[in-house]
This record gives structure tokens, sequence and C-alpha cells, in this order.
């Protein structure tokens, strides 16, 4: 599969990656199919696009009459044997293997020999991923960063049987999206998430032991840092249980103590407090 012959993209889970993959693709002239299991989570995808590209109008990103057929070009459906027709399927589902390899393994054996299946992971192996489907060669990860219209990267993971073509075409492809791809190699977090979940783990427990609150730790890292944002509010913006979930895979991964979820984190998980998508975390929404 060449960058040319990719015309039709189908997006797998329609939550905030995934109806952001499905935005920027739309945004760049490409057919979409985006599928979930739910008319609702549809509904609501569809609904967040709008906003978003009603977002970018305003900022001159996008022209107010091209609203129309960018969403136009988005086909919304809870029917899986849709995508059968796609060149390029990305899954966006949430971060649990035996999820992603039931959704993995089912578009595998619709889409047709060619195509290219990727997968939006941020820390689940990519080469455990492509060894579950019969087109290992022709599998890759794509792992977008939140909000997806906004944020230019996109890390760009091979299998150790992802080909060289299948590389190539996929480089490209972020590149036709007007994103700033990076490649890497299959590891445990990758390079995004083995850097950034420790810096938040260790933010947590300084929370935890007393030595700052919430709010201090993060002042020191925008202000002595001039980080845009502080890693207790980000992680309230990535979602405390997904912090967690990248944790198990990089503690599990590596077998290293130093990747062991704060406990402060896996109790508000516990609570519920995930952050901003349910109202609470280290701060109130």
């Amino acid at each position: 599969m060449t960058l040319e012959n990719i015309r039709t993209v189908a997006v797998l889970g329609a939550g905030t990656m995934g109806n952001g993959i499905a935005h920027v693709f739309a945004r760049s002239g490409y057919d979409v199919i985006l599928r979930d299991v739910k008319a609702g989570f549809l509904d609501r995808a569809m609904g967040a696009i709008s906003k978003n590209l009603d977002r970018e109008i305003k900022k001159s990103k996008v022209a107010e009459g091209d609203k129309p057929a960018i969403l136009g070009r988005i086909r919304a459906t809870v029917d899986f044997s849709e995508i059968s027709r796609a060149d390029f399927v990305i899954e966006a589902v949430p971060e649990h293997l035996e999820l992603k390899l039931s959704v993995l393994r089912e578009a595998d054996r619709l889409l047709r020999h060619e195509a290219i299946l990727a997968s939006n992971t941020s820390s689940i192996s990519v080469t455990t991923l492509a060894a579950a489907t019969s087109r290992p060669d022709r599998f890759i990860g794509m792992h977008f960063m939140n909000p997806v219209p906004v944020m230019e990267l996109v890390e760009v993971i091979r299998a150790l049987q992802t080909s060289e073509d299948t590389f190539g075409a996929t480089m490209a492809l972020c590149e036709r999206l007007g994103k700033k791809p990076v490649a890497v190699n299959d590891a445990p977090g990758f390079v995004s998430n083995r850097v950034l979940m420790p810096m938040i783990n260790e933010a947590a427990f300084a929370v935890m032991e007393g030595v700052a609150t919430a709010e201090s730790v993060d002042a020191i890292l925008k202000l002595g840092m001039s980080h845009p944002m502080g890693p207790l509010e980000l992680a309230d913006f990535i979602g405390l249980d997904v912090c967690v979930n990248i944790l198990d895979v990089l503690h599990a991964g590596f077998g290293d103590s130093k990747y062991r979820a704060c406990p402060l984190l896996r109790k508000m998980v516990a609570a519920g407090w995930l952050g901003r998508k349910t109202g609470r975390g280290f701060y109130a929404y």
C-alpha cells in the first residue's frame, strides 16, 4: 500500500482520540469511516468534531464554507463490516490489551490483504498487537497526541515485523495530515510515555508524601521549567486511570520498581476521581 492508494480511512473507536483522528483525516480530504459500538458514542463524537471545527474556523485555520464538506466525509457507523472498504485502519479503543486484540483481530478478518492496520496505543507492545493479525508486516503504531487536531506530533512505532513499505507510507501519511511524525522502535511506553509518566508519577508521590500541594508542584514545573501545563494538571487532562494503566505496562515491561504507580494515583482511580472527564482529579472541574 502506497500513500497514493490510501483514499478511505477507518477509525475504530469514537472517543476523544478516535474523533480527533477522524477530524484530521477528514480535514485533509480523506473519506473516513468512524466506527463504535453505540450510536450514542458516535453522536457525541460528531458533536465534538463539529465544535472543534468551529474553534478552527474562529482561528482562521479552516474556512467556514469547508465545514459541511469535512463533516460530510465522515461516515459514522456501528456496523463493523463497513470498514472492509478502507485502505488504512486505525484502532483507537481504550488502552486494554484484550480489548485491542479483539478489535484488531476482527478488523484484520474484514480487511482486504493489502490494507494497512495501525494502532493508536500509547504504551502496549506494537509487536504483540501485530503478531495477533495475519498482516504483521502491514501493522504499525501511530501514537497521536491529545488534542489530536491541535498537536503536531505523531509517534510512529515500528513493530519488529513492520515492513519498510508500511513504515514509509505511514510516515508520508502523517505529513499529508500536517503532522510531524517521529519514528521510534517498539518498547514499553515508546519515548513519550516512558519519559512523561515517571514525571507524573513522581509529582503524585510528592503530593502523597506532603512535600507540596498539587498547585505548588505544578507551579514549580511551569515557572521553573517552562512547562505549559504542570504534570498533575496534565494527568487530569489525560485521565488518571490512563496514567495508571500506562505505568502498569511500563512496570510489567521493564520489571523495574521505578515505574510502580503511586498509591495515591491508584486510590484516586478507585474513588472514580479520574480528572477532567469525571469532574474531579487533582483539581475540581
